[in-house]
C-alpha cells in the first residue's frame, strides 16, 4: 500500500493553501507601492521589466540558498530536466509577470485582484481540454461560467463594459498562470517542485532584468522602504510558489486550486486598507464580483458525493 504524504491530508492542504493565496493577495498593493517606493517609471516598459526581474531573481536564489541549506546539500535540477524548468519559468515568471506588472501599472489594485483570480478557471481548463489531466464536467462548466461573469460585473459602469489595456494584460498573466499550475504537476513526478520554483524564479528573473537593463530600464532601491518591499516581495515568491508547487505534486489541480477564491478576497481587503488609490470599481459591484467568483470556485471543487450501492 502506498503510503499517504503529510502535503495530502485535508488540514494540511488547508493551511498551507490559505498561507499562499494570502501571501499572493498581498502581492498587489506591495508591488503598487513598490513601484512608489523604488521610483519605478510606470510608463516606461523596460523599469518594470527590472522592477520585476529583480524580485523573481532574489526569490529563486532566497528558494535554493534556504531549500539547500535545509538539506544539507545544494540542490540543482537534473541535466535532462533543465529545458522544462526553463518552460516553467517562460509561463510561470517571464510571460505571466510582464503581462501582470504591465496590467497593475494601468488598472486599480482592486480590479487587478479580482481580474486575475480567473487564474483557477484556465486552469481548470488547461488540465482538462489541454493535458487531459482531469475531466470537463458540466458542473466545471457552469462553474467557470460563474466566475467569468464576475469578472464582467466589477467591469461593469453602469450598463457599459469599462475594459482597459491593463485589464487585458492582468486576465492573460491569469491564463500564463493556469498553463504554469498544470506544468509544474506534471513536471514534478520527474523533479522537485521545489527546486524546478526556485531554478525557474532565477532564470526568470535573471532574463527580465537583464532585458530590462538592455532596454534603459532602472529603478531605485537605495531607499530602506523600497529594499524592505523588494524583500518582502521576493520571500512571497519564494515561499508561496514552493508550497504551492508542493501542493500540487501530491494533490490534483483542483484539489489545490479551490482555496484560489481567497486570493481576491486577500487582495482586495489589503489593497483597500494599504492603498490610497481609487478602487476603480463601486462597492456593489466589487461585493457581487467577488460573491460570484468565490461561489464559481467553490462549486468547481465541491465534488458529488459517490453514490452508495445496493446490496
Amino acid at each position: 500500500m502506498q503510503k499517504t504524504s503529510i502535503f495530502q491530508k485535508g488540514w494540511v492542504v488547508l493551511l498551507l493553501a490559505l498561507l499562499c493565496t494570502a501571501l499572493w493577495g498581498s502581492a498587489t498593493p506591495f508591488i503598487k507601492l513598490g513601484y512608489q517606493h523604488l521610483q519605478v517609471d510606470t510608463t516606461h516598459i523596460p523599469s518594470i521589466f527590472v522592477f520585476a526581474g529583480v524580485r523573481f531573481f532574489l526569490a529563486g536564489l532566497l528558494t535554493i540558498i534556504i531549500y539547500s541549506i535545509a538539506r544539507k546539500k545544494v540542490l540543482y535540477p537534473r541535466r535532462q530536466n533543465i529545458g522544462k524548468v526553463s518552460i516553467v519559468s517562460l509561463f510561470q515568471t517571464v510571460l505571466q509577470y510582464i503581462l501582470f506588472y504591465i496590467g497593475l501599472a494601468n488598472t486599480s489594485g482592486v480590479k487587478g485582484t479580482i481580474c486575475s483570480a480567473t487564474n483557477t478557471f484556465f486552469a481548470i481548463l488547461i488540465a482538462s481540454l489541454i493535458f487531459r489531466q482531469e475531466k470537463l464536467t458540466v458542473r466545471k462548466i457552469v462553474a467557470m461560467i460563474i466566475g467569468f461573469l464576475g469578472v464582467i460585473v466589477v467591469n461593469l459602469n453602469g450598463l457599459e463594459l469599462g475594459f482597459n489595456i491593463g485589464d487585458a494584460c492582468v486576465i492573460l498573466s491569469a491564463l500564463m498562470y493556469g498553463v504554469s499550475n498544470v506544468l509544474i504537476k506534471k513536471y514534478s513526478a520527474d523533479e522537485d517542485p521545489v527546486v524546478i520554483s526556485g531554478y525557474q524564479f532565477l532564470m526568470g528573473g535573471a532574463f527580465m532584468a537583464l532585458l530590462g537593463l538592455a532596454l534603459g530600464g532602472q529603478i531605485s532601491i537605495i531607499n530602506v522602504e523600497g529594499a524592505s518591499i523588494m524583500l518582502y516581495l521576493a520571500c512571497l515568491s519564494a515561499i508561496a510558489y514552493s508550497l504551492w508547487g508542493v501542493l500540487l505534486k501530491y494533490n490534483h489541480v483542483s484539489k489545490v486550486t479551490i482555496y484560489c477564491f481567497m486570493i481576491p478576497v486577500f487582495g482586495v481587503v489589503l489593497s483597500m486598507l494599504m492603498l490610497t488609490e481609487s478602487a476603480g470599481v463601486g462597492v456593489p459591484n466589487m461585493v457581487i464580483a467577488l460573491l460570484l467568483i468565490c461561489i464559481g470556485v467553490t462549486t468547481l471543487n465541491v465534488s458529488p458525493k459517490p453514490k452508495k450501492e445496493n446490496k
